[in-house]
């Protein structure tokens, strides 16, 4: 699969990457951006389509007030300063899947710019890439080149993405590796969904992203030939594909060449790139202020109320969850991974006895069976309030961690929910010190080798000697007195 060419460290190190990404993001709109057609994917094709959404003579655009309001929100998120007066614009090139022959877009007064994204970095630490702007523009149709008897010959245009509403969110050329892009795109596409104001389907189309990629020696200032990569239809791939394209750019100035300015596209099952067209010149779209709409104007009054709409963001969520509930860094970042898992949790864990247990039984015990039985977390028969009660039980020393295992096998091989298995097996923990006391004599009268072993300074034998009091009492032994028990009588 991988076309993957072969540097050496040592030229590789002499040289420095340098890539910007251009992020197109579909709004979660119900109609699209200047007309009343269903903003809807999977349609038949060509029936979510009017005069207005394909240019046809007369026709004029109203600007959708939700895309506004979504596309401002998405600007705050990121930290952009929203313009309190944007303009928007026609961009002029001929393409099949274009019928007005212009996109409605947004050229020298975007509606936001200077926003910035945090990232972690290799070494523990976080940077902060740039956001050069946030702008609003439609969509255009989608060119389908292949699926169909003739499709060597002919091209097929489905018209039903015309119109639909998008943000280009384009980052600085802040980035220096395709470490930084993955983590970059990322923490974008969370922080949108947290907004609510795309689903971020690659798949659909609805976040789609190009890099611009150049590479200069170490220490130089100046960038280097910049090539934009196209056609890369996940986070992986695009990591993948700045991977190659970079070495592809050392190999060609090492052997005495010249980068080319172009455009290629990204080919998955080869793992390379491949030239699409020349991009020597910079394109001439002919931007000029679209006269059928008026300014776009966002108020300070309006900024307010869509500021208010803003959730708590995802680092914001991790940094205040780990104080609150004592949780890990690494358990904060797969509990806030999507806002509605983070909502579910937190209501969760504010009725538990321990939070902190709480996030460790559904991570560990009931996500870890998902994860191996390739289940969805919304198809797990074991429910939040069922985690809460294995939590408050083990919090309680009413059932031990291996009961609990027990008892979550149950559940998930009769696919019943913890509390139904709970109250029907009804385990007891063994807290009578006279009866464990009875158990572990019996155990050191059966191993007087291994308490020699003990007495002589292996003191790693008592794990030996509470593992056959386990087994006696058929995991029911409370594991916190076994142990002080059994360190007890063999220090006797």
């Amino acid at each position: 699969m991988s076309a993957a060419i072969s540097l050496s460290p040592d030229v590789l190190a002499k040289y420095e990457p340098v890539i910007g990404l251009e992020v197109h993001v579909q709004l979660l709109t119900v109609t699209k951006a200047f007309c009343g057609c269903a903003n809807k994917f999977g349609s038949a094709p060509n029936t979510n389509i009017c005069p207005v959404c394909l240019g046809l003579p007369g026709a004029l655009p109203v600007l959708n007030a939700k895309a506004v309001e979504f596309a401002t929100l998405a600007a705050l998120a990121l930290h952009c300063k929203v313009r309190e007066r944007s303009i928007f614009a026609r961009k002029n090139y001929f393409y099949p899947d274009l019928p007005k022959g212009y996109q409605i877009s947004q050229y020298d007064k975007p509606l936001a710019e200077h926003g910035w994204i945090e990232v972690p970095t290799a070494d523990g630490h976080t940077k902060r890439i740039g956001i050069t702007r946030l702008h609003m523009e439609e969509d255009a149709g989608k060119s389908l080149h292949e699926g169909f008897a003739d499709s060597a010959t002919r091209t097929y245009l489905d018209l039903n993405r015309c119109g639909t509403p998008l943000v280009e969110i384009v980052s600085e050329p802040d980035i220096r590796t395709p470490e930084e892009a993955f983590e970059y795109l990322t923490r974008l596409k969370e922080i949108l969904l947290y907004t609510g104001v795309s689903d971020c389907n690659m798949e659909e189309g609805s976040l789609r992203c190009d890099a611009n990629v150049s590479v200069r020696p170490k220490g130089q200032e100046k960038f280097g030939t910049k090539v934009e990569v196209k056609n890369v239809n996940s986070f992986r791939f695009i990591r993948a594909a700045l991977e190659y394209e970079i070495e592809r750019q050392i190999e060609v100035i090492e052997s005495g060449g010249s980068v080319v300015q172009e455009t290629r596209l990204w080919n998955s099952n080869e793992g390379r790139t491949y030239s699409m067209r020349s991009k020597e010149q910079a394109h001439d779209y002919r931007y000029f202020p679209e006269p059928d709409l008026p300014p776009l104007i966002v108020s300070a009054k309006v900024l307010e109320e869509t500021e208010k709409r803003l959730p708590e963001l995802p680092e914001a969520r991790r940094a205040r969850m780990i104080a609150e509930y004592e949780l890990t860094a690494q358990d904060a970042q797969t509990l806030t991974a999507s806002r509605e898992f983070a909502d579910r949790f937190e209501s969760a864990a504010k009725t538990a006895k321990s939070p902190r247990r709480v996030a460790n039984v559904l991570l560990s015990e009931v996500g870890g069976r998902l994860k191996a039985l390739g289940l969805e977390p919304e198809q797990s028969p074991v429910s939040m309030t069922g985690i809460v009660l294995a939590a408050d039980l083990l919090d309680e020393d009413k059932i031990s961690s291996r009961q609990m295992k027990q008892l979550m096998d149950i559940a998930f091989e009769k696919g019943e929910d913890f509390g139904i298995v709970y109250e029907r097996e009804k385990p007891q923990q063994i807290t009578d010190a006279s009866a464990l006391e009875k158990l572990i004599d019996e155990a050191i009268a059966a191993h007087p080798k291994q308490v020699e072993q003990y007495r002589a300074g292996k003191k790693t034998m008592a794990g030996f000697f509470l593992g056959q009091v386990m087994r006696a009492s058929k995991g029911q032994a409370n594991p916190v007195l076994l142990n002080e028990l059994v360190v007890k009588k063999l220090e006797g």
